[in-house]
């Protein structure tokens, strides 16, 4: 007998194309085999700090998995979105349609066919596949699950800043050799919500010159990068820029119209969100997330802006993964996207970082602007074999984002020339080698720094980041109707960046041109232009000997501290309008 089951996804916003597939398969098939093999063959993984688990989950529960299918055709993506992205390419701005890219990487009709058949033998159900097809979402009992990923063990498991529960298993699991080809990895199964690194920092004294401030501000924004009052978007619907919330972390319109009401006075700005996609909690607001879009929709004052939400306390999926899927199925998208949101890379596998970094190359090729923060460790500290090695992070690790970096005032209560924020993080992967576009910054960098740690503890080869930075410390943010003051980290240097150059994005549209799409390319070629070079300070590393704390340091040109340095808008704009 043979079973068939079809979907048809939603239209997508704005033009985006439903994907109709059914899956094949008999009865009769097997989904085991004598070889197995593991795409993500890391160690058993250890619970996160603050998580606790509840014991195994009912063998009757439902829970979803995503399986990423094996791609085609990287390389050319990889050519492609050199070509799109680099100003002396005669296809600078011609970016890719949705449509196009999933033309290009879609799965063979094998790996289609292969993974389909063995799904719906082992009782998977309501499959939901993407415009690419490269990702397909499934229902499947606990125990389906078990028997079909060989070595799971679901537990429920609670903890977190917000206390989410999740399932999730923490052993490794295997695949049949034969599907080997065709799965890059499953999702699902072992990610824990990263905590969020945002903190509060008190002042030890209270500011009360005239010319002093208080925190930073919109204001203080705007004064230090030069933006008028007349630095604003249009408001047309023709450009638009968005933030992506996770751990369970929401805003509220009423926080965002009290934020402007105290801090929004001086410029043109939209009072409220644009489109939420996802579903928008009604429980308390989260400061990361209030922060984002209120320095997002400030920054890139009266531009239309979208927040893509973590789907409240949905236990079995990553909300990271959920994001990447949402992008992979619409066909309108915001040119700018800014996300705070990031793990080490060694508690990643190899299969899954590189999978996303495809996903990132996809947005890239169809003109979409991805930046993320750079996180709030420094160069990071962990023990390898005994020995201190800094720790990246990822997804600022990948070559086809663009990492920001973080600030602080020289004087923290004027507005004055920035020096390293010491908790920005940046440094070297240890998974992705150095791209062509920075080679000659960070050889200049390698060569010339005073002070570099000593070459055990970082991959020289790897990719470096950040590539930018913007004042990172010292933030007034208002969350549940209240305001907070003093609040820092790299998520708020990110959407500050990310706002600038949306307010860029709009000069570029109203001037026939394209948006500014991956940026890297670009702006590794102009050495900087149109940024502030932060030259001083460094940032915090290993707490041993050898190093006292300290990591990398900041000097002229581009550094892995503040990278090229913070925007000076009006230069910038000139830059960037160039072509």
């Amino acid at each position: 007998m043979t079973h068939v089951i079809c979907h048809v996804t939603p239209d997508q916003q704005k033009g985006g194309m439903g994907v109709r597939f059914c899956l094949l398969g008999l009865l009769a098939l097997t989904v085991t085999s004598e070889c197995n093999y593991s795409p993500e063959p890391d160690q058993q993984r250890k619970l996160p700090p603050g998580w606790v688990s509840l014991g195994r989950v009912d063998p009757e529960e439902e829970l979803s998995l995503t399986f990423a299918l094996r791609q085609q055709n990287l390389k050319r993506l990889s050519e492609l979105v050199q070509a799109v992205s680099d100003p002396s390419s005669p296809r600078y701005g011609k970016y890719l349609a949705l449509e196009e890219v999933a033309e290009l990487i879609r799965p063979s009709p094998l790996t289609l066919h292969t993974v389909q058949k063995w799904l719906v033998a082992a009782g998977a159900r309501n499959c939901h596949s993407v415009t690419t097809q490269d990702f397909l979402t499934c229902w499947l009992r606990v125990r389906q699950a078990e028997l079909l990923l060989p070595g799971t063990e679901f537990h429920r498991y609670v903890g977190g800043p917000e206390v989410s529960r999740v399932v999730r298993s923490l052993h490794p699991y295997q695949l049949p050799q034969a599907l080997a080809p065709h799965v890059d990895f499953v999702g699902g199964l072992h990610r824990f919500p990263p905590t969020s690194s945002l903190r509060q920092r008190p002042r030890s004294q209270v500011a009360g010159t005239v010319g002093l401030h208080l925190g930073v501000t919109p204001s203080v924004i705007r004064k230090r990068y030069n933006l008028t009052a007349q630095d604003v978007g249009s408001g047309t619907t023709n450009n638009s820029q968005a933030c992506a919330q996770f751990l369970e972390q929401y805003f509220h319109n009423s926080d965002l119209a009290e934020f402007m009401r105290l801090f929004g006075g001086s410029f043109v700005h939209q009072a409220s969100v644009s489109h939420v996609v996802g579903k928008q909690g009604r429980g308390r607001a989260g400061i990361e997330a209030s922060l984002d879009v209120e320095y997002l929709m400030s920054a890139g004052a009266n531009i239309s802006t979208w927040v893509y939400s973590n789907p409240g306390r949905h236990e079995a999926q990553e909300p990271f993964l959920q994001w990447l899927l949402l992008l992979s199925n619409e066909s309108a998208l915001p040119h700018v996207h800014t996300v705070s949101y990031g793990d080490d890379e060694d508690s990643l596998s190899s299969a899954y970082m590189q999978r996303v970094n495809t996903e990132f190359m996809k947005a890239a090729a169809r003109g979409l602007t991805l930046l993320f923060a750079s996180g709030d460790s420094g160069a990071g500290c962990w023990s390898v074999s005994g020995r201190h090695q800094f720790r990246p992070s990822f997804p600022a690790s990948s070559p086809y984002v663009t990492t920001v970096g973080g600030t602080s005032f020289r004087n923290p209560f004027q507005v004055t020339n920035e020096i390293v924020d010491f908790i920005s993080g940046g440094g070297f992967s240890n998974v992705f080698p150095k791209p062509s576009y920075q080679e000659e910054a960070v050889a200049q960098f390698l060569k010339s720094s005073p002070r570099l740690p000593p070459s055990s503890y970082f991959n020289a080869s790897g990719r470096a980041y950040p590539d930018v930075a913007a004042l990172s410390d010292g933030y007034w943010v208002v969350s549940n109707r209240i305001p907070i003051p003093w609040v820092s980290g790299t998520s708020a240097s990110t959407p500050v960046f990310g706002g600038i150059l949306s307010l860029i994005n709009e000069h570029r549209i109203l001037n026939g041109q394209p948006p500014l799409g991956f940026l890297n390319p670009r702006l590794y070629q102009q050495h900087g232009a149109g940024l502030f070079d932060v030259t001083h300070g460094c940032h915090e590393s290993c707490l041993n000997e050898e190093l006292q704390g300290e990591g990398f340091c900041s000097g002229p040109g581009w550094d892995p501290v503040t990278g090229w340095g913070t925007p000076n808008f009006p230069v910038l704009l000139k830059t960037l309008l160039n072509h």
